[in-house]
């Protein structure tokens, strides 16, 4: 069973990837188009260059979209994984100390998720796969193999 599971991580970690990139872009979509409701619940958006506001909004829209597709992975999964723990440490964490207290779940776990994507790259179905054997191919060598686990 256990072979079967190690054969089956990169799709997992493709799908993992995918969930994680849409939800954190709908988080900027909300507050800079006012989809799904906007910032405030009725359609409103951050005001344009606000600190930190806009520029989170701009992290979360255009770094989960780049996630989603799998493209730049891990350079779009640091900046916003940075973002998420300037968020916890800025916004939630000086009003309690326990995430459930402040309400940085969110924050904790989009940071924490985004830098897992880091060292583990797009998986499977990414972009990023997807040009490295196009190029591989141009060039006439094998596409590199990079294993996701030990």
């Amino acid at each position: 069973m256990n072979g079967r599971l190690t054969s089956a991580q990169p799709y997992a970690l493709g799908l993992f990837r995918m969930v994680v990139g849409l939800l954190f872009a709908c988080h900027g979509a909300a507050s800079l188009l006012g989809l799904f409701g906007g910032k405030d619940g009725n359609g409103g958006t951050v005001a344009a260059g606000a600190w930190p506001n806009w520029y989170a909004a701009v992290i979360e829209l255009a770094g989960g979209t780049l996630v989603l597709l799998g493209l730049a992975t891990r350079a779009a999964a640091f900046i916003a994984s940075g973002a998420m723990a300037y968020a916890y440490f800025k916004v939630h964490q000086p009003q309690a100390l326990w995430p459930i207290e402040n309400h940085g779940e969110g924050a904790a776990m989009y940071c924490w998720a985004m830098f897992l994507l880091v060292f583990t790259g797009s998986g499977a179905f990414g972009l990023d796969r997807l040009l490295a054997r196009r190029a591989s191919a141009r060039e006439g060598r094998p596409a590199e193999q990079t294993p996701v686990a030990a």
